[in-house]
């Protein structure tokens, strides 16, 4: 299972383009790309079901993913990303909820959420500061926030 290393597709967002990397078998990474790129089709089978769950999401209220997924990172960071995935769509933890729950910092969560590599199947934007959004692609502010504010707006509808 050899890993590709260019975006087998560009899948267009409401808030910009989608980078997507998969294996055959796996989906490896979500990549925020320009808004202004082009999108990319594919013949794959795989990539396109990605493409149509990730289409199902942001024109569903509770679409739940059902890809297989390769996640490479530290323990931590694998403890972090699995406890994401239980969060049910529409709600949110915040840093130092999930930090209870793998035993750690709210800091070191920040940061394993920063890291993950498929973001919006496995929902970092779902994790919030105890008094407002929290950050996004390690930003606090700009486009990256915006997209988080989108992604939970969409979920509340």
């Amino acid at each position: 299972m050899k890993l590709k290393s260019t975006f087998q597709a560009r899948f267009p967002a409401p808030f910009g383009m989608l980078g997507i990397q998969c294996t055959d078998e796996v989906l490896t990474g979500i990549t925020f790309l320009s808004a202004t790129m082009k999108s990319q089709s594919t013949n794959n089978s795989f990539v396109k079901e990605i493409c149509r769950q990730l289409n199902a999401y942001f024109f569903a209220e509770d679409f739940q993913f059902d890809l297989p997924l390769q996640l490479n990172g530290t323990e931590h960071q694998l403890k972090v990303w699995n406890s994401l995935q239980e969060i049910p769509c529409g709600q949110m933890r915040t840093y130092g909820d999930v930090a209870k729950l793998v035993q750690s910092s709210p800091r070191a969560v920040g940061q394993a959420c920063g890291n993950n590599p498929i973001p919006i199947v496995i929902p970092c934007h779902r994790i919030v500061g105890k008094s407002g959004l929290g950050g996004f692609m390690h930003s606090s502010e700009g486009k990256e926030l915006n997209i988080k504010h989108w992604l939970l707006t969409h979920e509340q509808r």
